[in-house]
């Protein structure tokens, strides 16, 4: 512990630590010794400790290059967040803050009222709630709602989403009976007035966000859910998913239902993620009724499942930007969304001038997350050549930050479209070190 390399590990991570590495190093060459007869030095003992520093200290949750081209990519953290929101999320992280204080008033306020304003603004809601995740704002709709009664919702919306999460186990957690109506590729408007008869609390609408149902299907609109919730004092609660708040259909994709159509359409709740196609942290939004968002507001699991400051803060700055009409310029995955062919191909292109090999090839590229299921983008993407991809793809993955690629036909294929544009550096330096390069 006196030696000088030892020193300096002592300062760098703590005497407790370091004794600890230490331990563990001797204890290992005990047990080597018992094995081979061989006894390390003591430069080798601390080298040992120090690596074994290096590994217990090194975080496990690390930024990574994204050159899949899956934009809104669940095992990658879905969206990456714009300037304006990791900024406020630093500056509220660092000091006090109102986060429950009314400065009008010097008392108690309610964490609530920050990203709400913006919300009601953005969509048409008479008021908005936010929660830390969508199952969450759901959860909640329903267990305030619904709790010990029945849930009218269509058989062809029972879904399982990532991780294995369903939507009937939610129903039921929330203490709700499922009113199952249809079939599960067809379902009348007259399922649902024949439903009325068993008296429910509520009617649910759950989007098949990551799957599609074609051939002999039928659906009433939710136009027509509305009026007839409307007309027998039903709440309607439409669970999104990922609920976007631009058309995505002017970025040459198919149209994913927005929130604001959703409210227009006679939705009483709208549940929304605020890390899908808003761009923002993970949040589980809900936007409609005055009077429905103040009784999920008192139900007990609404403190249970609430945001806290860092969310908040990310989630209002993000939310700026569509107020400001600068989703597309600000927001990393709208960036991506509307990256023009021309601008993708010339990043691809650069690379491969960079590294001195590569072919540029055209491809898709997904928005993910739950989104848009069958909707792709085309893309360029710099296809570099492998005898052994899997490999090259490990080796990726283990350099720093780690580099996330993709396999097609033998190829390992990069998509410029989901790299940001200050990660390039990192990239470059990653590939050019690999023997995908060599």
């Amino acid at each position: 512990m006196q030696s000088p390399q030892a020193v300096e590990a002592l300062e760098a991570y703590g005497r407790p630590l370091t004794l600890d590495a230490v331990r563990t190093a001797l204890e290992d060459a005990r047990q080597n010794f018992a094995d081979t007869g061989s006894v390390p030095d003591l430069e080798a003992l601390i080298a040992r400790a120090v690596d074994l520093l290096k590994a217990w200290t090194a975080p496990s949750l690390r930024p990574v290059i994204n050159a899949t081209g899956v934009i809104i990519h669940t095992n990658l953290g879905r969206a990456p967040l714009s300037q304006a929101a990791m900024a406020a999320m630093a500056k509220v992280a660092a000091e006090y803050t109102n986060l429950e204080f009314n400065l009008n008033t010097g008392r108690r306020g309610s964490r609530l009222v920050h990203p709400e304003s913006a919300l009601v603004r953005l969509t048409g809601a008479q008021a908005a709630l936010v929660v830390n995740n969508n199952a969450a704002a759901v959860l909640l709709a329903l267990s305030a709602l619904a709790r010990r009664r029945k849930v009218v919702i269509a058989r062809s919306q029972l879904v399982e989403i990532g991780g294995g999460f369903r939507v009937p186990d939610v129903l039921r957690q929330s203490g709700a009976r499922l009113l199952e109506i249809g079939t599960t590729n067809r379902v009348h408007l007259a399922d649902y007035e024949a439903a009325l008869d068993e008296s429910p609390a509520a009617i649910l609408q759950v989007h098949r966000s990551n799957f599609q149902i074609v051939g002999f299907t039928a659906e009433p609109a939710l136009k027509e859910i509305g009026d007839l919730a409307r007309r027998n004092n039903l709440p309607l609660v439409d669970d999104l998913g990922s609920g976007s708040l631009l058309n995505t259909a002017d970025y040459g994709l198919g149209h994913e239902p927005m929130v604001q159509e959703s409210l227009q359409d006679g939705a009483d709740l709208v549940c929304f993620s605020g890390d899908k196609l808003v761009g923002g942290p993970q949040a589980g939004i809900i936007v409609g009724r005055k009077d429905l968002v103040a009784r999920l507001r008192k139900h007990p699991l609404a403190r249970a499942v609430r945001a806290d400051k860092i969310c908040l803060a990310a989630l209002t700055a993000t939310l700026d930007h569509y107020l400001r009409d600068e989703a597309q310029r600000e927001v990393p995955i709208w960036q991506m969304i509307s990256a023009s062919d021309a601008s993708i191909k010339e990043r691809a292109a650069r690379w491969a001038a960079r590294l001195g090999t590569g072919e540029i090839v055209p491809g898709r590229s997904t928005v993910g997350g739950g989104s848009l299921p069958g909707e792709t983008l085309p893309t360029w993407l710099l296809a570099l050549e492998s005898a052994h991809p899997s490999r090259a793809l490990k080796e990726l993955r283990q350099s720093d930050p780690p580099l996330i690629a993709r396999i097609e036909e033998g190829a390992v294929l990069l998509d410029p479209r989901t790299v940001l544009p200050e990660q390039e550096a990192s990239l470059l330096t990653a590939l050019a070190g690999s023997r995908l390069i060599a």
